[in-house]
């Protein structure tokens, strides 16, 4: 059977073979996935993924703690790093981003139970059967990217939201003939 037309090649078939579209709600995950989908913000999903080790490193196998605390001489090591995206908004942000996390995470117990109320705790099942049916944003994405930057955190735009809503399966938006649509909503 044919897999989402975006993913025919690598690294992109193999992400989306074993992650993409499955529910996440381990808070270092998903802290990981609203990072590197702000990270891709204006480059390929391609960029990232080929950069994804050297995120984990770069940013402390996505210790959220250990993350809040670099500091100003960490983002200037991290702009000269060349297994990540050397952007100093968006390495910031991550660094902003991990203090916005614990915060929420002291509020509503979990990361998890945080970003997962958005969708009542449950994943949406959309049925599309071409690519040009699945929407960059939506009305649900648009909230969620309000809030998020309400409580603080950046690269965090509806479109952006919505690719991560995706990717950690709070919205299932595989092709209905592809096989991984029915894996996933098993």
């Amino acid at each position: 059977m044919p897999i989402c037309p975006w993913a025919q090649r690598e690294p992109e078939k193999t992400y989306h073979d074993a992650e993409w579209g499955v529910p996440v709600h381990d808070d270092r995950v998903l802290f990981e996935f609203i990072t590197l989908e702000g990270a891709q913000a204006g480059l390929s999903w391609s960029t990232i993924l080929n950069k994804r080790e050297g995120y984990r490193k770069a940013f402390c196998s996505w210790e959220i703690e250990k993350i809040a605390r670099l500091n100003a001489r960490s983002v200037e090591r991290l702009v000269k790093d060349p297994s990540i995206v050397r952007h100093r908004g968006k390495i910031e942000s991550t660094i902003g981003n991990a203090k916005a996390a614990l915060r929420l995470i002291e509020e509503h117990g979990s990361l998890d139970a945080y970003l997962w109320r958005f969708v009542d705790g449950k994943p949406i099942f959309n049925r599309f059967k071409t690519m040009s049916e699945v929407p960059a944003k939506t009305a649900l994405s648009d909230a969620m990217s309000k809030q998020l930057k309400q409580d603080g955190f950046k690269f965090v735009g509806s479109t952006i939201s919505y690719a991560f809503m995706q990717a950690v399966g709070m919205v299932n938006d595989h092709l209905v003939n592809c096989p991984h649509w029915r894996r996933v909503q098993g």
